[in-house]
């Protein structure tokens, strides 16, 4: 392939990654295909079956060596924000059972919606259930 395909190729799955969730396959095949395509700019790689062998052995080391590595670090800095599970919030507003209200946890205010289907009132301690992007998941204590 001419390197610029090369390029595309790296260029395509890098952007299937960003919209597809889950695995974190396509970075390290992206990767791999933009190297050999660099490397097939400088004139380092010869006919098609040696770039295309290069970017196999390049994509199953990459994933081989670095994904369960990169997996691990992205999971640990999702820690701190999961650390609030559990914990005490205080009710800055009336909260009705399908509304959203503001509730206050380790002294900042955050978006806030009950876990059961009674109303929680202002002022009410509650324990953190879960929390999704930016929104605690309240049950009364």
């Amino acid at each position: 392939m001419i390197w610029w395909q090369w390029v595309l190729l790296g260029m395509a799955l890098l952007i299937v990654e960003l919209l597809v969730p889950g695995g974190m396959f396509a970075l390290f095949f992206g990767t791999a295909a933009l190297v050999v395509g660099a490397l097939e700019r400088m004139g380092l790689v010869g006919p098609p079956w040696l770039q295309w062998g290069l970017f196999l052995v390049l994509s199953a080391a990459l994933v081989g060596f670095l994904r369960r590595f990169m997996r691990g670090k992205l999971a640990a800095g999702r820690g701190p924000v999961d650390a609030v599970v559990g914990e005490v919030a205080i009710l800055l507003e009336d909260l009705p059972p399908r509304g959203v209200a503001r509730a206050e946890l380790r002294g900042s205010p955050w978006e806030a919606r009950s876990a059961v289907q009674t109303p929680l009132v202002r002022g009410q301690r509650c324990r953190v259930e879960r929390i999704e992007g930016l929104t605690l998941w309240l049950l009364p204590e």
